[in-house]
């Protein structure tokens, strides 16, 4: 997908210039990077708003129209206000074809519904990462990186370097370690569900197993407990005959 879109030149800079252009439904920006010197630019607001919206715009090399000429750009920075649904500033930066760029691609995760984590048990997808950090030319920037999650089972995880790249795309990594996409787990509410029943059932089991060793000592108690009652017939046959005395 391509994008194009038109800047104009900004003539005046600073905070009062920036809020008075803000006011009129225009956006401050700058673009800079290559052979030619950072210009100022500014933007139909509006339009920037929508644009912002698609995925693409962030991550593709963009056709910029500025005074009579076209510029590839990319979208290197956005400052929104606060609470409002307003863009402060918008920066962009020209490409150079012959020279690579570094940049975040958005990941598309695809075929979860196929994968044994989801086929067989309650397990919850989580992706770790929702964009990656790549190096490439201009010409091999991809609008998206596509993360097949088919194979992923529970207590597996996908990582960085199990993705397959686009050609001419580098994953630029921070460490030795590679980092995690998206792993499938048991949430603990569910195990805890399903460890109960279990639990119970041994706890019936332990139950039985006393029952069945206290089955053959079940007449010495009934044994132990007539002796007081002729402890009992004594006791009251004494006092009568003293009585007959």
């Amino acid at each position: 997908m391509q994008f194009e879109f038109t800047a104009y030149p900004r003539g005046t800079e600073g905070r009062g210039a920036s809020r008075r252009l803000r006011r009129s439904g225009r956006a401050p920006g700058i673009v800079y990077g290559g052979v030619a010197q950072p210009e100022p630019i500014e933007l139909d607001h509006n339009a920037l708003v929508h644009a912002l919206k698609n995925e693409a715009f962030h991550s593709s090399i963009l056709t910029m129209k500025l005074d009579g000429s076209s510029q590839r750009v990319l979208l290197r920075d956005v400052q929104m206000h606060p609470f409002r649904d307003e863009i402060l500033h918008v920066d962009f930066q020209r490409v150079d074809e012959n020279r690579k760029i570094h940049i975040k691609v958005p990941l598309h995760f695809t075929h979860a519904e196929d994968s044994p984590a989801s086929k067989t048990t309650d397990a919850i997808i989580s992706h770790v990462l929702a964009e990656l950090d790549v190096s490439c030319l201009p010409k091999d920037l991809p609008q998206f990186i596509e993360v097949d999650l088919s194979t992923l089972a529970v207590g597996q995880s996908i990582h960085v370097s199990d993705l397959t790249l686009p050609p001419g795309v580098v994953a630029v990594g921070r460490g030795p370690v590679s980092p995690v996409v998206a792993t499938a787990v048991i949430p603990r509410v569910i195990a805890e569900v399903e460890e109960a029943p279990v639990a119970e059932e041994a706890a019936l089991t332990e139950e039985g197993a006393v029952a069945e060793e206290a089955k053959p000592g079940e007449k010495e108690p009934e044994k132990a407990a007539e002796k007081p009652e002729k402890g009992a017939e004594k006791a009251t046959e004494k006092p009568a005959g003293k009585e007959k005395k």
